[in-house]
């Protein structure tokens, strides 16, 4: 079984070939954010796939980001080349879910909080305590929290 890692590397190696620029410098970063997290800490270690995906995810965010800020920069080429390597990424990541998927596990998540005994303000924290394991990898935490706020908020 290739692990992700791997498979970054023969995507790498198969964009170099077909002379896809974008495509190649993308997962150039990527593998070099990946080494550079393995070798982060006192000793060398092999990244899990789990962790692979995190650092593609994290990858992804910064272009989703700087994406953001060239187009209210007022500059579209560098934001359209900034969505294009996220969308490079994003092949590699679990498919996002829906808001309308996302908003169900929020809502259900509300009424354990609650059954619990969360309320108000602090309730919000319970709440996200039992979605995040629900939906990690799957949506974004700013979209999770704006969900939960909506939702506790009688939305």
């Amino acid at each position: 079984m290739t692990t992700l890692k791997a498979k970054l590397h023969d995507d790498l190696n198969a964009a170099i070939k077909e002379r896809d620029e974008l495509r190649s410098s993308t997962l150039r970063l990527t593998l070099t954010a990946i080494t550079k997290e393995e070798v982060a800490g006192t000793e060398k270690r092999t990244l899990s796939d789990d962790e692979v995906q995190k650092v593609i995810a994290r990858e992804a965010k910064k272009r989703r980001e700087a994406a953001e800020a060239f187009a209210q920069g007022g500059r579209a080429e560098s934001a359209e080349r900034e969505k294009a390597e996220g969308e490079v990424l994003a092949a590699y990541l679990p498919k996002q879910l829906g808001d309308d998927e996302l908003n169900a596990i929020v809502a259900q998540a509300v009424e354990e909080a609650k059954a619990a005994g969360a309320e108000g303000p602090r309730a919000m924290g319970a709440v996200m305590k039992i979605v995040n394991p629900k939906v990690a990898g799957l949506a974004e935490g700013g979209r999770v929290a704006a969900a939960v706020k909506k939702t506790l908020a009688g939305g």
